[in-house]
Parts: structure tokens; sequence; C-alpha cells
């Protein structure tokens, strides 16, 4: 059967919606496996599965209005040109006064969102690694880097990767030692979800927040089709849950690291219920 090449339900024209859902089909650095920059295409093709109405809030997701601008020409692109252009494209987003909804490709593509984004904001990465490593392979736009690169612009104090669960111990050092907010799936299980939502919340609280979130985070039992699967993750209702009670104002969000032709489509359906949530639960929240 053949769906339409935009998100369901996308319907609104750029200039009336709230919501910008786009795609960075971009795959630089995968270092296990390979296939992040067809995840928007198929995370698309995923959603024309779901209903408007959710049947546990109540909540008709027709009644927000979304659209879908397409995938950034980025593919053939070198990292910091890549980097640039998403950077550009999100300050437009936010002069617009629109939320940007970002459909990866590989865990490089957040960076250059959140370069766009206030110097003083907090940013959640929900996330199985820490990727803070100043290079690897050479290559400093690495996936691996991530926080590292975030790092650049940020207070690391302001950054927070919550589900972790992998690192090299120089990296975790280095993170310790610099103020990166670490919480593992170990310290999850110890002190409580909620526990950590409300840390989190206290530690955000009168900021603008932007939200990662690298679909490994997940237990691959759920979410098999990720780049660099790690046991021992976090299940989909505990990250519903994250997403849920996330403090306010929320002024971005990103999914990265699906790798479609690694399962048979539950880990795009997974992805594409998630972005759907991020809409619904940003919407009913009171905006500042």
């Amino acid at each position: 059967m053949e769906f339409p090449d935009y998100f369901a339900d996308a319907e609104s024209s750029y200039a009336i919606a709230s919501y910008i859902i786009f795609g960075i089909p971009y795959e630089h650095s995968s270092s296990f496996r390979h296939g992040a920059d067809k995840a928007p295409q198929m995370i698309r093709e995923a959603s024309w599965n779901y209903e408007t109405y959710d049947l546990i809030t109540g909540f008709d997701l027709s009644e927000i209005s979304f659209h879908d601008y397409g995938d950034l020409p980025v593919q053939k692109l070198q990292p910091a040109v890549m980097y640039h252009q998403v950077t550009t494209f999100i300050k437009k987003i936010i002069s617009d006064n629109k939320f940007p909804l970002a459909i990866g490709g590989d865990h490089s593509i957040t960076p250059g969102i959140i370069h766009a984004l206030p110097n003083d904001c907090m940013v959640v990465v929900l996330d199985a690694h820490l990727d803070y490593r100043q290079e690897y392979n050479n290559d400093p736009f690495n996936h691996a880097c991530v926080i590292r690169r975030i790092a650049d612009f940020l207070p690391p104090s302001h950054i927070h990767v919550i589900g972790v669960r992998s690192a090299e111990k120089q990296e975790y050092l280095d993170a310790q030692k610099d103020g990166i907010h670490i919480i593992s799936n170990h310290d999850i299980r110890i002190q409580g979800l909620q526990s950590i939502i409300a840390s989190i919340t206290k530690q955000c609280a009168g900021y603008p927040l932007y939200l990662s979130l690298d679909i490994d985070v997940i237990d691959p039992a759920y979410a098999p089709a990720t780049s660099t699967p790690e046991p021992f993750g976090l299940a989909p209702l505990e990250v519903l849950t994250i997403l849920e009670h996330l403090p306010s104002p929320l002024i971005g969000y990103d999914t990265v690291e699906v790798c479609p032709s690694y399962d048979h489509g539950q880990t795009a359906l997974l992805a594409a219920k998630l972005l759907r949530y991020i809409i619904q639960f940003h919407s009913r929240k009171p905006k500042p």
C-alpha cells in the first residue's frame, strides 16, 4: 500500500502551523549499524497507522495545526556544512514562532539544532550512551561526540543525559568533572522514575528546555532497529512518562538513530507514536 510522503495528519500549511516536522536524513558517523538516513521516510510511513484520538487522554490531534516541511537536502554534505544548514533552518522556525520537531538521521544532527537555541537553555538527552568524547575515529562530529559538541556552546551544567548505560571510562570521568548531569538506568532503578523527574524539573525550572531522544535509550527488546543497541534499557512507557512530565517550556524535539532495516517496523512505529505524543503533551501545557 502506498502512503502519502508526509507525516500523518500534518495537514496544515507552514504559515498557520504551530508545529513543524522536518526530516534530516543524514548519516555521517554510525559506528555499528547503518541506515539512520532512511528513518525519516519510514517514520512518516509508520505514522499513518495511528488514530488522531487518544483513548487515555481524550486528546484529538486533529485539533492541532502542524506541518511536515519535508527533508532538508543534507545527505551529501560534509558534517560542518550540514551543521550550519540545520542551525540556519532552526533559526528560521524559531523566528517564525513555531516549534521544531526533527526526525533524524544519526545523532550528529542534534548539535546544529541546539546551536540555534538560546544559549541559556537546558537540554535533556535520552540516550543509552554518554557521547562525550572529544573525537571518535579522528572525527569531532561523530555521533559519539554529540554531548561534547553541545557543551562547546552550552554550560555543561545545563545538559542532562538520562538512561545512560554505556561509556568509555575517560569520557565518563571527563563528563563528571565538567558537570554534565548523568542519570544512568541504575539511578532510575534505585531512585525511581518519579524522583528523577522531580529532580530534573527542579534543576530546569525557569529555563527553556530542548529534548533529544536517541531511540537506543529504549531497550532493544522494544526498539531493536537502532544504530548501537544497548541491552537493559528503558521501557516505552517509562519514556512516555518522562515526555509527559518534563518541565515546560519545551522549545524543540528530535528523535534520532532509528535504522529501519533491522526490524519489521516496530522501532519506526514507536518513534512516530512518541513524536505524536510530544505534540499532544506540549500543546496541553500552559504557555509561559
